[in-house]
């Protein structure tokens, strides 16, 4: 065990955090053990578990900072190209779900029940619908609340075909990508007055 150091209590979070998602995305969920999380931390267990009570809790705390971090860089403008800003938004994601591919199946396999882990999944996934209906050139509140039903349901689409990806890649990274992209903007045209994405 490397020699313990002194750290503030948001700085020891951090730094648990940081090896807790480096565990998390290099074994599956039921791998990771919380006492191997301490040892590579340099803490003890009993230091571990009065930040987080257990390995859920970590994992939780793990992949909200995630979707934090991921909803910081897919943010929508009205003034940019709303294609350039989806394949900025999906390039980040699959980046994310590339590099953290065990962590992923994890929060959508394994923990697929766990109501805690499904909200904050629920959560990201309501403010990129929110983002995206307020950059959308909608015509009244009819027209918003069938695009918001249309987006809800590219949502789930685009989580369910990323996570079958994962397992099985069965097109390249470019591709998966240009479907998500191209499946949104096709299935929004026809309700708005104006192409999203003009050739």
């Amino acid at each position: 065990m490397p020699p313990r150091q002194r750290l503030t209590p948001a700085e020891r979070r951090a730094q648990l955090l940081a090896v807790g998602a480096r565990l998390f995305a290099a074994r599956p969920y039921e791998e990771v053990l919380m006492e191997d999380v301490a040892a590579h931390a340099g803490v003890s267990r009993a230091l571990l578990y009065r930040y987080f009570p257990g390995k859920r809790d970590l994992f939780a705390a793990i992949y909200q900072q995630a979707a934090d971090q991921l909803l910081a860089k897919s943010r929508f403008d009205s003034t940019g190209s709303l294609t350039e800003q989806l394949v900025e938004g999906m390039d980040a994601h699959l980046d994310y779900f590339i590099a953290n591919r065990n962590a992923v199946l994890a929060g959508n396999r394994v923990l697929a029940g766990d109501p805690l882990i499904q909200t904050i999944i629920a959560n990201e996934l309501d403010v990129i619908r929110s983002r995206l209906l307020s950059v959308l050139p909608l015509a009244d509140d009819t027209t918003r609340e069938a695009v918001s039903q249309v987006l809800k349901s590219w949502l789930v689409f685009v989580r369910v075909l990323v996570v079958d990806w994962l397992t099985t890649e069965t097109c390249t990274r470019t591709e998966l990508r240009d479907v998500c992209v191209g499946s949104v903007l096709g299935a929004i045209r026809p309700l708005l007055p104006a192409d999203p994405a003009p050739q």
